[in-house]
């Protein structure tokens, strides 16, 4: 039974057929399938071999099932693969590529989405509204063109019992890599305790979490551009902790950043160095929790035995309150130490002498001096004490064992909740309530950059030649900027005329448009034989232009690009030239369209009856009031222009 629930309705599976792999080992290299061609006729390979065809469809899409059991943990989820026909599609456009830049992509004839429902689904057939439901633990959607989208992923903390986020991630890179996808975009709102990630991780990691899989930054909302948002990251994550506590005077904060700087083995200078061991912490937590617990036991079965409690001198040292740096602090301490392995215990004259040898400035000598007891630097505990005999106080020395390193972290323990807590405390209060202009316009910035992608390169080092083809339509029909091309891949010995005839079948199978298109020659070959061998007249892996009949621009199809067959025209005062997903308003005078948030519109508030954006208001008398009554219809004017990335 599918995910091992007794009380869930089983699903009508014959066993003999259904096609069983592994989660962790599905689509490796070779495993079980190894396709070379382009994702149109590699996701065909796929659903051949891997897949097993249901006996029911849902709104006239086929769908394909492959069973995937998790090699540790026993429970078997399904992967469902439907394929859509967009000419019998309700929804033929990709909203998706829009928002993505690729409007001017023509439309792929077919879209295939690759879904994993919700735990409580998968003992259950696929049923109507399943694109549209974000519940689903792995939604991505492929064109046929190998152009597409991870629309929705949900692990452990986003609704599934069994599989975590990285797992499915990771199943998904694979599925793109081995069927040999071009380009995956996802739009990053991903969330977690009311912190967005793309803000918490960039600023810990300097990207986002779908950065570990190479997912880049594509463009940004509200005019970004890709220097704007790396500048960001890096005004962000070089906060240093002493500038935030000195300039915030925050007890809270300062307590915080003293608290996780004790628990850390290397000094936090900055924001980034903080956040990313807190989120460190937080995945070591539970095995330390299962530490602290064996400890306790042990410590109650040995109740004669006292337990000194440690603390790093790096830790402390950054804590006190010092006219020397820490690295100072932190060499004489190392002195201290060189000076005692000799002879394990030295009075305080003998090592103040000794450190003099090497350490000119006595009053840093005396100043750490004063501050080493019960410490541990390198792998070494320094104690001082007063001799009962003499009443000299003593230095001494003796290697660091586990349990008096650890008494220091179990004192200092703390859960996923508390540091969760604690990370969302300065997440708020740092990066989103802070008074500094300069930080809450690279927050801004960050927050605004939402559209990341990944690029997969041509694979060239088998026996085949790759080439991406362009079609140059001989019609006087204006189009717009160069579609993405597509990948057409011929064999070694391939001739010219063969290469034609890949590039039609190519385009034919892929797009609406090319469906009956007639290739005349190539471009970068014109005049040579077509009986000639390409090996040596073209390179592997560059673009070739073919021109060619038949190419319908010309009708009043919508099925032309994905942008849909207007011709609008973006053009807000950010700087943004497309659409980028954000809430839009057009002039009722040019008809240009802008965002609302830039011309003053708040995102809760109505689009006024009529618009007028600031250009035109330009253009009107300036006795005119920016506010009129026109035929008792309200007119919204925008009259300020403001440059949003100014400096």
């Amino acid at each position: 039974m599918i995910g091992g629930r007794s009380n869930s309705k089983k699903r009508k599976v014959v066993v003999t057929s259904a096609k069983y792999y592994g989660l962790q080992s599905f689509l490796q290299p070779g495993c079980p399938i190894a396709p070379s061609g382009p994702f149109r006729d590699s996701v065909r390979v796929f659903l051949e071999e891997c897949c097993q065809m249901e006996d029911y469809n849902v709104e006239g899409m086929a769908i394909w099932c492959t069973f995937l059991f998790h090699e540790n943990r026993g429970f078997v989820l399904p992967l469902y693969t439907i394929e859509e026909c967009v000419q019998n599609s309700v929804q033929p456009l990709c909203d998706h590529c829009r928002c993505s830049g690729w409007s001017h992509h023509f439309v792929s004839k077919r879209k295939y989405h690759f879904i994993i429902p919700i735990d409580n689904e998968w003992n259950k057939p696929i049923d109507t509204g399943v694109l549209d439901l974000q519940t689903h633990i792995l939604h991505g959607l492929i064109h046929s063109n190998g152009f597409g989208h991870l629309l929705c992923i949900n692990g452990i903390e986003g609704g599934s019992s069994f599989v975590y986020g990285r797992e499915v991630m990771d199943l998904w890179d694979r599925i793109c890599t081995t069927l040999h996808s071009r380009e995956i975009s996802v739009v990053d709102t991903s969330k977690k305790r009311q912190m967005d990630l793309r803000l918490l991780y960039g600023v810990s990691y300097g990207h986002t979490w779908f950065g570990r899989w190479d997912y880049k930054f594509c463009h940004g909302s509200f005019g970004v551009t890709k220097k704007q948002y790396e500048q960001a990251l890096k005004t962000l994550s070089s906060l240093e902790l002493d500038m935030i506590i000195r300039n915030m005077n925050n007890r809270s904060i300062k307590k915080l950043i003293d608290r996780y700087r004790e628990l850390s083995d290397t000094h936090l200078v900055t924001i980034r160095d903080l956040f990313r061991f807190m989120l460190n912490l937080k995945f070591q937590s539970l095995q330390t929790k299962n530490d602290v617990v064996s400890h306790s036991k042990t410590r109650s079965n040995m109740k004669e035995k006292h337990v000194v409690r440690c603390r790093k001198f790096p830790n402390m040292a950054a804590k006190l309150d010092s006219r020397w740096h820490v690295r100072r602090l932190e060499d004489v301490a190392n002195v201290v130490v060189n000076a005692l392995k000799e002879k394990k215990t030295m009075i305080r004259q003998e090592v103040r002498d000794t450190a003099r040898l090497h350490i000119g400035d006595t009053g840093l000598i005396d100043f750490v001096l004063k501050s080493m007891n019960n410490v541990i630097v390198g792998g070494y505990v320094v104690r001082r004490a007063v001799n009962s005999t003499t009443g000299v106080l003593e230095y001494s020395l003796k290697e660091c064992k586990q349990d008096e390193e650890s008494t220091d972290r179990v004192d200092s323990v703390v859960s996923e909740s508390d540091v969760y807590k604690d990370v969302g405390y300065l997440y708020q209060h740092v990066l989103l309530d802070s008074d500094s202009e300069t930080v809450e316009f690279a927050v801004r910035t960050v927050l605004d950059s939402k559209i990341f992608t990944k690029e997969w390169p041509f694979n060239d080092d088998d026996e085949f030649l790759r080439f991406v083809c362009r079609v140059i339509p001989l019609t006087t029909v204006e189009s717009r900027k160069s579609s993405s091309g597509e990948l057409v891949v011929v064999p070694l010995h391939a001739t010219i005329r063969e290469l034609k005839e890949a590039c039609e079948k190519a385009m034919r199978d892929t797009y609406c448009v090319m469906e009956k298109l007639k290739v005349r020659e190539i471009v970068e070959v014109e005049g040579l034989d077509e009986e000639e061998v390409i090996f040596g007249a073209l390179e592997s892996g560059s673009e070739i232009r073919v021109s060619g009949f038949e190419v319908d621009l010309e009708s009043a199809s919508d099925l032309k690009y994905e942008g849909g067959a207007d011709n609008w025209v973006v053009n807000c005062q950010c700087g943004a030239r497309d659409d980028d997903g954000e809430r839009m308003v057009a002039c009722d005078l040019c008809e240009v369209w802008q965002h609302t948030r830039c011309s003053g519109i708040g995102d809760r508030e109505v689009v006024p009856p009529l618009f007028m954006c600031y250009r035109c208001c330009e253009s009107i008398d300036e006795s005119n009031s920016p506010d009129e009554q026109v035929d008792g219809i309200e007119w919204m004017m925008v009259t300020d222009h403001i440059d949003l990335f100014a400096s």
